[in-house]
């Protein structure tokens, strides 16, 4: 993708705007609404009996919906849309951001000694084309103890990362093996990105 092509990025994570420096990708951020007067743009509320891969295809399909939507009632200039969702799955069990310390210590005690699943899902919103794909990544925790769990919920990083943790931090050291896209653990699968851009 030519450096002189733009695209907004509808996301607030610091990560995945790292994530598309790195690859030399010049974007503009586009905020959704996640909190009143008028609501969130886009709910992250599970649907009953949905499973994990179709609740973060949906999800991340319908935040890129709602910026190509803010895009076009802003008059903006009219650039492609790239958005994601990440969610960690355990069990069948979506694990979303801790709302609290108990809430994040919870998450590591089901994560701990074991492997779960990392699914991101990234959609490509232009004009009338919609491109999705969504990453799937296995990761293995090493057996943690209450203590190494509770200094970690101490520190301010598991509060804004699905499951609790973040893989480019301090809780790279929890983890013995990973199988599939170490960017798309982060929150953007590269890979599969360039690969959505170089469509259009």
């Amino acid at each position: 993708m030519s450096h002189r092509k733009k695209i907004y990025l509808a996301s607030k994570s610091p990560r995945r705007r790292e994530l598309l420096r790195q690859i030399g990708i010049d974007f503009e951020v586009l905020l959704l609404r996640d909190l009143a007067p008028r609501g969130a743009d886009v709910s992250e509320v599970v649907l009953p009996n949905e499973s994990p891969e179709t609740y973060v295809a949906r999800v991340t399909q319908e935040k890129a919906l709602a910026a190509w939507s803010t895009v076009q009632a802003r008059h903006l200039p009219p650039l492609p849309v790239l958005a994601a969702d990440t969610t960690v799955v355990v069990d069948q069990s979506i694990l979303g951001k801790p709302a609290d310390k108990a809430e994040a210590i919870l998450m590591l005690r089901q994560l701990a000694g074991r492997s779960h699943w990392v699914l991101t899902s990234i959609a490509l919103k232009y004009q009338h084309q919609l491109l999705q794909v969504t990453q799937q990544s296995e990761v293995t925790f090493a057996q943690l103890s209450e203590e190494q769990i509770l200094n970690y919920c101490d520190s301010s990083e598991p509060y804004d990362k699905a499951g609790g943790y973040g893989i480019q931090g301090m809780a790279a050291r929890f983890i013995t093996e990973i199988k599939g896209s170490y960017s798309g653990i982060m929150g953007l699968p590269l890979y599969e990105t360039a690969e959505l851009l170089s469509h259009l």
